[in-house]
């Protein structure tokens, strides 16, 4: 689903160049749960927003679901990602003036489906990620776990092939961590293929493979189980 090869990204700026991914080779499977683990600064972030074409790559060669994308325009990346790779941030990104519901059916109004089939999805995927019950309240009434819970919700309910996690329980207290870890871990259990950067050794343990970055390069890899 996902290679890189010799996958470089250069930041510049008129008096510093910083290297932030170097020859960076890097496969994930369909049906993988793959943790990316480093120092802060390490890349691991430039790496997933280039895995989820929020970004390219300054040189490299970058193979998404079959297709090279590494030369994409941000048109052809937006397009490309459309319904097929959600994320899942760590300062949660939901809408305030927008209630639980109708945070999570956003992606699909971009979509431009039939308001039916909206409601259809949006109420199978709360349903699914346990939030029902909190469908008609504003995120700021939800615990910081729940408000996690809507947005993998928003991330799944396009019914993506894959799902980009930046560390996401980075904001949640360990018991709340706790419950997003093992949603994912049940989604990836049902199909869905995971990418996540985190610091957490205890949420990496939910993951099939650990990649370990430090600047900018793969040093290790570990199966986990």
């Amino acid at each position: 689903m996902i290679k890189t090869e010799k996958l470089c990204k250069v930041f510049r700026t008129d008096e510093v160049e910083t290297l932030a991914l170097n020859d960076v080779n890097f496969e994930v499977a369909k049906g993988e749960f793959v943790a990316v683990m480093g120092p802060s600064g390490c890349g691991k972030s430039t790496l997933l927003n280039i895995i989820g074409l929020l970004d390219n790559p300054t040189s490299g060669s970058y193979r998404l679901f079959g297709q090279e994308v590494a030369g994409l325009r941000e048109s052809g990346r937006t397009k490309f990602r459309k319904g097929r790779i959600g994320f899942v941030f760590q300062s949660f990104n939901l809408i305030d003036e927008l209630t639980v519901e109708q945070n999570v059916e956003l992606p699909l109004t971009y979509m431009g489906l039939a308001a039916s089939e909206r409601r259809r999805r949006v109420r199978e995927i709360m349903e699914r990620v346990h939030i029902s019950h909190r469908r008609k309240h504003l995120p700021s009434q939800l615990s910081g776990g729940q408000q996690q819970r809507v947005a993998v919700a928003r991330a799944l309910v396009t019914d993506p092939e894959l799902i980009l996690a930046d560390e996401p329980t980075g904001n949640l207290d360990s018991r709340n961590g706790q419950e997003v870890m093992e949603l994912l871990s049940e989604l990836n259990a049902a199909g869905t293929t995971i990418v996540m950067v985190t610091h957490s050794e205890r949420d990496a343990a939910f993951a099939h493979r650990v990649v370990n970055l430090f600047d900018g390069s793969i040093i290790s890899e570990t199966v986990c189980g």
